[in-house]
Order: C-alpha cells, then sequence, then structure tokens
C-alpha cells in the first residue's frame, strides 16, 4: 500500500488543501503515472463547486494531464514505466458495450470521469485504465498540450465527425480556452476559418492563429452581414448567444454545434431549420482512438494550447484567475 499526495476541495467551493489518499495494488488493466503538468479546465471550477451535483468531498480536481508512466499493471502490453501519456476528461470505460466496441468509449453508459467520483490530477501521481493513458508525441511540449486533452478534443472530436475539409467554410464563436484551440484545428482542416468575437481585440491575434476573417458580434447586423455562409459553426462559449443568428449564419445542410453550456435554454424557430435542412447537435469530448489523432495532428501542424504556468502548490491562485477570465488562454498546473 501507498500513498499518493495532492490538493483536495473538502466542501462544495472551499478552497484546496493538501491531501493524501492510500492506493492498493495496482490493477492488472491500469498505468500508475507520475504527473507533471495539469491544465485547469473550466470544469474543474464546476466541479469543486459542485455545481452539476455530482461532486463527493474531499476529492483532488484535474483531468487535463500529462506525466510519465512509473508502473504497469500485469495486464497492459502496450504501455511502458517511461513512457510520457496524456489523460483527459476519462479514466475508463466498461470495454464491452456497443459503443466501446464502436471505439466510441467516450459515449459508453458506465464511463468513468477522471475525477469525478475519483481523485484526479491536481496531484503528485494518478492510476487510470491503460487505455486512457495516451502516448503524447516527442515534438509537443507537456505544458502546451495538457489543455489539448480536454479543450482540444472538445473542438477537435465535432471538426472531424462533421467532416471538415478544405472545402468547408467553418465559425468558430468565441476565442478564448476552447475557440483559440477551434481556430488551429479548423485551419488544419484546411478549412475557410472565421472567428467570432466580443472582443475586437482578438482581431488580429485569431488571425495568426489560422483565422481568415474575423466577425466583431458586438457590432449590430453583423451576424446579418455572413448569412448563409457556413457549412458548420462551433460554438464554445458558455453563455447565451443569438444562437438564432448563427442558425442564419448557416449554409443550406449546415449544422451549429454547441460545446459550451449555456445558463439558458436555447431557442431557436423550427421553420429556420427546415427551410435549409439545418441542425443543431451538441459534442462532448472524445475517445481515446480520437485523442491519439489528434495528438498527431498536433504536431504534425504546431497546434498548441497558449498557456499560463501556476506551480502546483498555487492551484488556487491559478483557480482564482480562470473564474475570473484572468488567463489567456488555459492554466496548467506544473510539479
Amino acid at each position: 500500500m501507498s500513498e499518493i499526495h495532492g490538493w483536495a476541495a473538502h466542501a462544495a467551493g472551499a478552497e484546496l488543501s493538501a491531501y493524501k489518499y492510500k492506493v492498493e495494488e495496482l490493477p492488472p488493466n491500469e498505468v500508475e503515472v507520475k504527473i507533471t503538468h495539469c491544465g485547469v479546465c473550466y470544469s474543474d471550477v464546476h466541479l469543486i463547486d459542485n455545481d452539476w451535483g455530482i461532486s463527493k468531498y474531499p476529492f483532488i480536481p484535474g483531468h487535463e494531464i500529462v506525466g510519465k508512466i512509473t508502473a504497469v499493471g500485469s495486464g497492459v502490453q502496450d504501455r511502458k514505466v517511461g513512457d510520457r501519456v496524456g489523460i483527459g476528461w476519462q479514466a475508463d470505460s466498461c470495454g464491452i458495450c456497443e459503443w466501446c466496441r464502436k471505439g466510441d468509449e467516450h459515449l459508453c453508459a458506465k464511463a468513468q470521469p477522471t475525477c469525478v467520483g475519483r481523485n484526479g490530477g491536481y496531484a503528485g501521481s494518478i492510476r487510470v485504465n491503460a487505455r486512457f493513458a495516451v502516448p503524447v508525441p516527442e515534438v509537443l511540449e507537456s505544458e502546451n498540450v495538457a489543455p489539448l486533452l480536454c479543450g482540444g478534443i472538445t473542438v477537435y472530436s465535432p471538426l472531424r465527425n462533421w467532416l471538415a475539409r478544405p472545402s468547408s467554410r467553418v465559425g468558430v464563436v468565441g476565442i478564448g480556452g476552447l475557440g483559440h484551440m477551434g481556430v488551429q484545428f479548423a485551419h488544419a482542416f484546411g478549412s475557410e476559418v472565421t472567428a467570432f468575437s466580443t472582443s475586437a481585440d482578438k482581431a488580429e491575434e485569431a488571425k495568426s492563429l489560422g483565422a481568415h476573417h474575423f466577425v466583431n458580434t458586438r457590432d449590430t447586423g453583423a451576424l446579418k452581414k455572413v448569412a448563409g455562409s457556413f457549412d458548420l459553426i462551433l460554438s464554445t462559449v458558455s453563455a447565451d448567444q443569438d444562437f438564432q443568428g448563427f442558425i442564419g449564419a448557416l449554409r443550406p445542410k449546415g449544422t451549429l454545434v454547441v460545446l459550451g453550456a449555456s445558463p439558458s435554454p436555447i431557442q431557436i424557430s423550427a421553420f429556420s431549420l427546415l427551410a435549409g435542412q439545418k441542425a443543431v447537435a451538441g459534442s462532448p469530448t472524445g475517445s481515446p482512438s480520437d485523442l491519439h489523432e489528434m495528438l498527431d495532428i498536433a504536431a504534425r501542424h504546431g497546434i498548441k494550447a497558449i498557456t499560463e504556468s501556476f506551480a502546483m502548490k498555487d492551484c488556487n491562485q491559478a483557480i482564482a484567475k480562470v473564474k475570473k477570465n484572468q488567463v489567456r488562454y488555459r492554466a496548467v498546473l506544473k510539479n
């Protein structure tokens, strides 16, 4: 029996404090990973505050993890000690259901999130099913790759699943923690990319990340000017939006994919969907296979998260800055 040390919330909304928990013999299908970096995702904030009503305390947050394998279970054949791996939102699945058999483990009804009902990555080490510890290409820096493991795959998956390609016109709403990665991936797919933001000062940065066009959504009539323009729009903002306006910005057969959970119900005219055979969809993270593919593309196209680094012991400072939207664009904790 050994101990893992980390930083845990002991009640809803509480600051994190030092915490340790005991672990037994490593299960046959798991690996133990010594954590070097862990991203601070806003989902961690929701879990610390129990906004979703699923948190149990004490618990250690964190699910954008990079580190090196220090031990492998007796049944693991495709990972070895010393491998650098990434771990995202998911740590396990049943492995036998319809969705797992199809390679869509993230849709498994028994999917086990990395830090829901278990201790996550604001720690020295973590244990997960080896299938969910994905090798990280050598050229990628650990700090910049950590946010790709949740935020990055969240924007990559819909581009892949709705078949973004060089002929596609793709819009990315919100140039923040998710959106700045979404622009880079859409550009890598060869699509014509438009960034939508309420911050006019982000125009040049969005274009440096790969956007061909920029639309300031604070401008009256801005969405009407691009009506009927897009095959795919990714809404990355967790705030109420002019969703009807974005439906109007779609071309026939276009899709609006919602990635940010807005507080109010989405209200859209049914006729606006029927007339152009348009669709509204949601998209979660992605499977281990998707993560493998995304990291390979990130390595080949030089895609990385723009990060601000904090020592692991300064996790409360990082969380406070994330809550106040003072990080451009992702906070990463470093051991």
